[in-house]
């Protein structure tokens, strides 16, 4: 199984959103193998609780207009780790400090990786 073109458009749209709050270190797998109810996550770095939380709300807002309900938010209070479920995708929005401690990237390194393009125009922004 692999992930679906839609859920790869989705990714997409949630990284140019947290590019453009300055979002870092992007990183998506394919976890459709191991996960039967997810294709993928997103993984991005923000700098402090309020550029985490500031990260998050611009991908729920622009996963919103794309048509996708968030279905699930965890972390919002504390704004060091914040998840957000779209049903096919999972957005993971860190504080750097959580993201090394984690190391999800060390969990999921035998899934694909699903290359992340992050306009530079947004990204310098």
């Amino acid at each position: 199984m692999t992930v679906a073109d839609t859920t790869v458009e989705l990714v997409q749209v949630a990284a140019a959103a947290a590019a453009a709050k300055g979002g870092e270190e992007f990183v998506s797998f394919d976890v459709s193998e191991p996960l039967p109810l997810v294709d993928a996550f997103l993984l991005v770095t923000g700098t402090s609780e309020r550029n985490v939380a500031a990260i998050a709300d611009a991908v729920e807002e622009a996963m919103l207009e794309a048509g996708v309900k968030r279905l699930r938010r965890e972390g919002r209070n504390e704004a060091r780790w914040i998840l957000l479920d779209f049903g096919d995708l999972v957005v993971h929005v860190f504080h750097e400090e959580e993201r090394a401690f984690y190391g999800l990237e060390r969990l999921w390194k035998d899934c694909p990786i699903i290359p992340v393009s992050v306009p530079r125009a947004v990204a310098a922004e």
